[in-house]
């Protein structure tokens, strides 16, 4: 099939994804809209297992079709987290800022540990966190083994006022962790999660229409940069060999 083929040249590149993204407004509908969203994870979950990947990542719903009742929102998760066992994926839930229900990180962990299934844990993005300026003490109540994916961004805002703004900047003003005005809070984050034990992966969920005018080459060095930051400044870990940043044990 044609859609398998830039999966192969990814899987020969040699790089490894982290994770796939992304399942929206998927929990809590009922019905044919039910039967469709389980129709397009099922498809989600072949693409993931072709590259190779672990991580399938999940956003909690904005969706005004679906319900606010917390026992069918984990109904459907464990749901797709069966779905994907037999695959090794791993399915991690994010709660978007602009949840319909699901808005902030606490509740998410609510959901999943209601849910009580091995591959199903967290999805950390640190913009919704900022947005709904929740505490970093509620970080205290995780548990690092079931955070799958920490997703950082930085925003050039001191502060964004309502959900049009969330959603704007989300999709569109995200610079890289370390060139904007939350750098410090950025670091105190990522400290904590290394202080809680949290060992797995750091991606960075930058969408930024200027970089899109950019040549690649500068917008990667970029990025490089923020990794350096990060590896480097924040976690103090020092680089073993030229070009061999290693931001996990």
């Amino acid at each position: 099939m044609a859609w398998k083929r830039p999966w192969r040249r990814c899987v020969r590149s040699g790089l490894r994804v982290t994770g796939f993204q992304v399942l929206r407004d998927f929990e809590g509908l009922s019905g044919h809209l039910h039967e469709y969203k389980m129709d397009i994870a099922k498809s989600m979950l072949e693409m993931c297992y072709a590259l190779d990947c672990r991580v399938l990542l999940i956003c909690s719903s904005t969706s005004v079709h679906a319900t606010g009742e917390t026992q069918a929102l984990v109904r459907d998760l464990r749901k797709l987290a069966m779905l994907a066992i037999p695959m090794n994926i791993k399915i991690a839930y994010e709660a978007l800022s602009w949840g319909r229900v699901v808005n902030e990180f606490p509740q998410a962990w609510d959901i999943i540990c209601q849910a009580d299934m091995p591959n199903l844990g967290l999805g950390f993005d640190s913009f919704h966190m900022f947005a709904t300026k929740t505490s970093l003490d509620e970080l205290d109540m995780l548990d690092p083994d079931k955070i799958f994916l920490v997703q950082l961004a930085d925003f050039m805002w001191t502060e964004i006022k309502s959900v049009e703004e969330r959603i704007a900047t989300a999709r569109h003003f995200r610079v890289f962790p370390g060139e904007g005005v939350h750098s410090e809070a950025l670091a105190a984050l990522v400290t904590r999660l290394h202080g809680l034990g949290y060992r797995g992966d750091y991606s960075f969920e930058v969408f930024n229409d200027d970089y899109q005018q950019m040549p690649l080459p500068t917008v990667a060095q970029r990025a490089w940069r923020s990794a350096l930051w990060l590896g480097e400044d924040v976690l103090r870990r020092s680089v073993p060999l030229p070009n061999q940043i290693r931001l996990k044990r």
